[in-house]
């Protein structure tokens, strides 16, 4: 089992940063992939970016690329993302997860996420 507390949401102006964070604990943080995913209202969740376990690959959705960092610190069971330049197309409630599996490279798609946050809004105003 892996529970996951996400913070660090908020309300921003366009061109603005924010950063996310999730606390993971449960299982060995270290023995599993991490991701980012949003939902806006109406709309399907989405994948925004990932992490190895080792933190040293990472995968980015094209929307975000450039503008947003993944990054995780396993001493203290943490994945955050760093997200700068925001847009209002970047409004969504943003959920942290857990993938359990080892697919190469790590799935997209919200399914095949374990372990889900509560999720934390990220408002950009414009």
């Amino acid at each position: 089992q892996v529970q996951l507390v996400e913070s660090g949401g908020g309300l921003v102006q366009a061109g603005g940063s924010l950063r996310l964070s999730c606390a993971a604990s449960g299982r060995t943080f270290s023995s599993y992939a991490m991701g980012w995913f949003r939902q806006a209202p109406g709309k399907e969740r989405e994948f925004v970016a990932s992490i190895i376990w080792s933190g040293t690959i990472r995968y980015y959705a094209d929307s975000v690329k450039g503008r947003f960092t993944i990054s995780r610190d396993n001493a203290k069971n943490t994945v955050s993302l760093q997200m700068n330049s925001l847009k209002p197309e970047d409004t969504a409630v943003y959920y942290c997860a857990a993938y359990i599996g080892r697919q190469a490279p790590l799935p997209r798609h919200y399914a095949a996420y374990d372990y889900w946050g509560q999720g934390t809004q990220v408002t950009v105003s414009s």
